[in-house]
């Protein structure tokens, strides 16, 4: 199984990192295509187009002049580790072993819309680039147009057929970069719901990090298949078969 992940905004460079190995993403010649856009721009365009303020405008044009395709460490650092953020800290790397790191580099992915798709040890540059970001490039009038099939033909790659599964923990706004029907394998969504004022609701902070929870919980119990999913129940949350289906397996909590 392929678990699908979201990026952060938030990233970490400046804490000490387990000793790990390291792989180069498979997308970097398109990476450098975008990154040659971005270089072009100046801060006030890229606080237009991003929607952010001056000050990380002005820092994300520095990262965009300093980016390179033949970058290394200390200056990048793995994709799982460089992310911070609700999902990220549901992940709580920190107490994985070398074994967890390995089970993560089969079957996380994380989706970019700088990388295109990351495995969790792929080394990346500090950037912001959203998914929904209306860059116009070559290729279209946004970053869905960029990438194309290109993200999809690469799970179908890995994947095994009807047999396999695609689980989707990534937001709507990346899993928008993927289309489902072209897939080799199902895709399962877990869906998280808390109890609030009467009834269960999805709340973004608590949903994001129960995300992180689920697969960092399965690779850790080397889950091999959907059904293995529903005997979740970190956080508190437990699997509510009545209110799930084929595709959707929903998770729910009382406090």
């Amino acid at each position: 199984m392929l678990y699908l992940l979201s990026p952060a905004k938030s990233l970490d460079y400046d804490s000490e990192a387990p000793a790990i190995r390291a792989t180069m993403p498979r997308f970097l010649d398109h990476s450098a295509e975008l990154a040659r856009d971005l270089k072009s721009m100046k801060p006030a365009e890229l606080e237009a187009l991003m929607g952010i303020s001056s000050k990380l405008a002005q820092l994300n044009a520095g990262r965009f002049d300093d980016w390179r395709e033949d970058y290394s460490k200390p200056e990048a650092r793995q994709a799982i580790l460089a992310f911070t953020g609700d999902v990220y800290q549901g992940l709580a790397v920190e107490e994985w072993d070398k074994e967890d790191f390995a089970e993560a580099q089969k079957s996380i992915r994380i989706l970019s819309g700088l990388y295109g798709i990351l495995r969790p040890l792929d080394l990346m540059l500090p950037y912001r680039l959203e998914m929904g970001t209306k860059l116009t490039n070559d290729r279209g009038p946004n970053l869905y147009h960029f990438w194309g099939s290109l993200l999809t033909d690469s799970l179908n790659k890995e994947l095994k057929g009807a047999n396999d599964a695609v689980i989707n923990l990534a937001s709507n706004e990346y899993f928008s970069s993927i289309q489902p029907k072209d897939l080799k394998s199902p895709v399962i969504t877990p869906v998280f719901k808390d109890w609030k004022n009467g009834q269960y609701k999805i709340i973004s902070f608590y949903a994001k990090k129960a995300r992180g929870m689920m697969a960092s919980w399965a690779i850790r119990k080397r889950i091999t298949s959907p059904a293995g999913l529903k005997r979740f129940k970190e956080g508190g949350y437990a699997y509510d078969k009545s209110l799930s289906d084929d595709s959707n397996l929903v998770f729910t909590r009382k406090a």
